[in-house]
């Protein structure tokens, strides 16, 4: 019996970039997502989305227990209809208005739906190690929002079954990603000049045209394409010049 053949795993990640209506991911809400599904061995983008957020109410999720109170109808209504915040700075810097939001936003739980569907789609190989790993800019940032929208949603137990990550001390779910900050650190620190790793700044300084800067689709474009460059550097240069430590063995094997 011929032995079975061992398909090559096929890694892949989703960039991703949220525009928001502040700083704050407990305060403020996500306003547009943007993501494109990438695959890492050919740098093959195979699907993208973008939608804007419909403005949604501020839901009491986690911390201590709030002592019961008699309410009447009235205040339950207002309590349930109380938006998040929206500062007009923040949607100033990102060129979105409440107009836009409330004339072509989706449902916050229609757009969660379609995060866990875009993860399933961006995963080619069935198995743990090759589910999507987020790619972003600062994207610890992001992943406030990522959390909030899934929780809002009621969909996080959903989100851990289909990307990558691990469960911290706590308990709590926290997803695997790569920061272009991180790359460009790797890339440029060397370099006294490089005073910045604004997203804007990196792209200029390889070679990468942004346009329509802090519009989410626009950024993930950006984000993506310098991982394309930063890997390539990494697969096209042997290391020669690079001063490697070299350390004396003290065991015959090191396991990771």
């Amino acid at each position: 019996m011929a032995a079975p053949k061992n398909e090559p795993k096929i890694y892949t990640g989703i960039g991703l970039d949220f525009e928001t209506s502040g700083l704050d991911c407990v305060k403020h809400a996500c306003t547009q997502l943007a993501m494109q599904a990438v695959r890492f061995d050919t740098w093959e983008i195979f699907d993208s989305y973008v939608k804007y957020f419909r403005p949604y109410a501020k839901q009491e999720i986690g911390g201590a227990p709030k002592r019961k109170l008699l309410r009447t109808k009235q205040e339950l209504n207002q309590e349930e209809t109380k938006l998040m915040e929206y500062q007009q700075e923040a949607l100033t810097y990102s060129g979105i208005t409440m107009d836009t939001l409330y004339n072509q936003g989706a449902d916050l739980k229609e757009i969660a739906r379609d995060v866990i569907e875009f993860g399933k789609r961006a995963t080619l190989t069935n198995g743990r190690q090759t589910k999507p790993v987020l790619v972003g800019q600062n994207i610890t940032f992001d992943i406030g929002f990522v959390q909030q929208l899934m929780c809002y949603a009621g969909l996080m137990k959903e989100f851990e079954k289909v990307f990558a990550g691990s469960y911290d001390f706590y308990g709590n779910f926290q997803p695997k990603y790569i920061d272009t900050i991180d790359l460009g650190r790797l890339a440029f620190a060397n370099d006294p000049t490089m005073t910045s790793y604004k997203l804007e700044l990196i792209a200029e300084r390889l070679g990468i045209e942004l346009d329509d800067a802090h519009d989410a689709g626009a950024d993930v474009t950006a984000t993506l394409n310098v991982a394309i460059v930063c890997s390539n550097q990494l697969r096209n240069n042997s290391g020669t010049g690079v001063n490697f430590q070299r350390a004396e063995k003290t065991r015959l094997h090191f396991k990771i």
